[in-house]
């Protein structure tokens, strides 16, 4: 089984490559289930019922979010609608939506998806390494594949969140800081790591932002306006390999696709 996880969806260049680009990543990479963290996918902030359903036409299976997820007002009512857009499970009790989510491949094997939230320099919600381990639990008579989307800013935690669940999970991505990073891996007990999937959006930017009026911040501390940026739309993502009898990983791979990338496949794909 190979499931596709983009990394966080930014404003209206990483919609639009996630459009072209995903249909030729599933048939490249036979693809099984694809997700993605859309909580950005609304102008840079937030999501809206509009952009989901686009995007899920794109081919996304299952959404995942964070710390923006309530940026759009609308979210709070179509969270509480659409079961395939999921916000982190440590949301006190009360909060819409819900923190997981089990979809079903191609093949019709089940895969739960699981979304939670870091607490260091973020939002102080309930503890994540308590619930993961709830929600999990909860699913585990219906499916063994369980992918964690931990959204977190500190290395450290999601570094430990890595640990806490190898074994139990088939894989832990870190989301929310935009970079991708190079520490991609299957820990000791069978589960796929990474720290940060990366940005599907403009890259020639400030994780997603026009460079100008955040350099400016940085020299004279002064506000400004944030604009999301357009410059060198690239897709980031990771292809994780799972034994679907047992939920092991068994390998995991980097993407990262700019827009000439998409290209070059789209005419391979018509030469064949």
């Amino acid at each position: 089984m190979k499931i596709l996880f983009i990394g966080d969806i930014v404003a209206k260049p990483g919609r639009e490559i996630v459009r072209r680009a995903v249909p030729l990543l599933i048939e490249r990479h036979d693809i099984d289930l694809t997700i993605a963290n859309v909580e950005n996918a609304a102008g840079g902030r937030g999501v809206t019922r509009e952009v989901a359903e686009a995007i899920c036409a794109a081919g996304v299976d299952v959404m995942t979010t964070g710390n923006h997820v309530w940026d759009k007002k609308e979210a709070l009512e179509y969270i509480r609608i659409q079961p395939r857009l999921i916000r982190p499970a440590n949301y006190p009790a009360g909060a819409p939506g819900r923190g997981r989510y089990i979809s079903r491949t191609r093949g019709g094997e089940p895969v739960a998806v699981v979304n939670v939230m870091g607490r260091i320099f973020m939002n102080p919600l309930d503890n994540p390494f308590a619930v993961v381990r709830e929600e999990i639990e909860a699913v585990s008579s219906e499916a063994r594949v369980v992918v964690v989307d931990f959204h977190a800013e500190a290395t450290s935690e999601k570094l430990a969140m890595g640990w806490h669940l190898d074994g139990r999970a088939t894989a832990v991505v870190g989301t929310h800081t935009h970079v991708q990073t190079a520490d991609e891996r299957l820990l000791p007990q069978g589960t796929a790591y990474i720290t940060d999937v990366g940005m599907t959006g403009a890259h020639d930017s400030v994780i997603g932002v026009e460079v100008r009026p955040v350099l400016q911040r940085f020299l004279d501390g002064m506000p400004s306006r944030f604009d999301t940026a357009t410059g060198n739309p690239r897709l980031n993502a990771v292809v994780i390999t799972a034994d679907a009898e047992t939920g092991a990983a068994r390998g995991i791979e980097r993407v990262s696709v700019s827009t000439r990338d998409v290209e070059t496949y789209a005419a391979q794909r018509v030469a064949t």
